[in-house]
């Protein structure tokens, strides 16, 4: 009985280490002194020291915990296979980017663009910096890398179809006017994006799970008898035993448990990020790039490290799929958060960034026509983010 019970928790230690305990007990400690004495500190008449060092404290938090989030989905992702494990991990990074920009929209200024200026920031990152590290670092060290180009393509026309609908139609139509969608708008495209996105992962897990999956080196066809396979979840990662089963009962409690600390600091991030950008008199958009940067560095730097493990796919299915998912989940959320609480939400986006819009959508699409990478597009994508950070501060 003795030796049962020490081998359960040895099995219980291992699936939580010591490191996750202290970072977990960390972010929580400091998430319940924010709880109580934040307001007491975070208000219109703190100072610039209280408020530098309060965000730092917050973004080392946040921070610390979305790497916590990161790790853990990449746990449930060796459990689960492709697409399931990349799959809880840009969900969850999304659901992270959500409750912070809704926290900046119900926050003490008015800032409709915070989610379009997040949404377009997350795209310029995503889609041109990690891309572009991802093809060019992958390339230097393997020469060209494969990718499944039926399943990439199939990301880049639901990225082209959101994120038109979302932030390129709102300036072409009459709307309430300045880019804001009207009630009915609002309702029917939210509706609309949600299908759409619900029936892509649908179709992304089951009959179509093949179309993201690394190819087989030399060959981008896989053998019908192998799809079925797949397809019916035959690719051995099936969770046919109690002690698995546990372990993925723990690592979901302990994401949610990673999560929660964010929702509950959100709202002091927003209240310190508005004040700084308003005390230095910096551009608006840059609080939508800090909560893009915020929120995607662990899941940037994963996709990163497996181009350069050769599994461009899964880089792909990183950074495709967290903007598919940063598009399909956030425009519906902030629009009908917008709705219920009487906020003014603006997604059309300017001139310009329609012009960086657009020229990212047709090089992506250039990018990944082929089925293999090109080190050189990987630095097309980075010169593209260095003129966005450019326009930033120059416009």
């Amino acid at each position: 009985m003795s030796n049962q019970i020490t081998n359960k928790s040895l099995s219980l230690a291992k699936i939580i280490p010591v490191s996750v305990r202290i970072r977990l007990a960390a972010a929580w400690l400091i998430t319940i002194g924010f709880i109580v004495f934040g307001h007491s500190f975070l208000n219109d008449a703190m100072s610039s020291t209280i408020a530098a060092l309060a965000f730092f404290i917050l973004l080392f938090t946040i921070v610390g915990a979305a790497f916590g989030v990161v790790k853990e989905a990449d746990k449930l992702a060796e459990k689960l296979g492709e697409p399931y494990g990349t799959l809880i991990l840009t969900l969850s990074i999304v659901s992270i980017e959500v409750i912070l920009i809704s926290a900046v929209i119900l926050g003490p200024g008015e800032n409709p663009t915070i989610g379009k200026d997040s949404i377009f920031s997350v795209m310029m990152i995503i889609m041109n910096l990690v891309i572009g590290l991802c093809i060019l670092f992958g390339g230097l060290k393997f020469g060209e890398q494969e990718y499944n180009a039926q399943g990439t393509i199939s990301y880049l026309g639901m990225i082209i179809m959101l994120g038109g609908l979302g932030m390129i139609l709102p300036n072409f139509i009459e709307g309430e006017g300045g880019g804001m969608f009207s009630g009915t708008q609002a309702i029917v495209l939210s509706s609309l994006i949600i299908i759409l996105y619900g029936i892509f992962l649908v179709l992304q897990m089951k009959g179509y799970k093949h179309l993201y999956m690394q190819p087989r080196s030399g060959s981008m066809e896989i053998p019908f008898e192998e799809r079925l396979s797949v397809n019916e979840g035959g690719d051995g990662h099936h969770v046919n035993n109690e002690g698995n089963k546990k372990e993925l009962w723990i690592r979901s409690l302990i994401l949610i448990l990673m999560i929660l600390p964010i929702v509950l600091l959100s709202h002091n991030m927003a209240v310190v990020v508005d004040f700084g950008i308003k005390a230095a008199n910096l551009p608006p958009l840059l609080g939508g790039v800090l909560i893009a940067f915020i929120v995607f560095t662990p899941e940037s730097i994963t996709a990163v490290k497996a181009a350069l493990n050769n599994e461009f796919q899964r880089a792909i299915n990183l950074c495709h799929g967290a903007f598919v998912s940063t598009v399909g989940l956030t425009i519906p959320s902030i629009l009908i958060i917008g709705l219920i609480m009487g906020k003014t939400v603006l997604f059309g986006m300017s001139p310009t960034e329609t012009i960086l819009f657009i020229i990212t959508l047709l090089l992506s699409v250039m990018t990944f026509l082929g089925k293999r990478t090109t080190p050189m597009v990987g630095v097309m994508h980075l010169v593209l983010f260095a003129v966005f950070i450019m326009l930033i501060f120059n416009p």
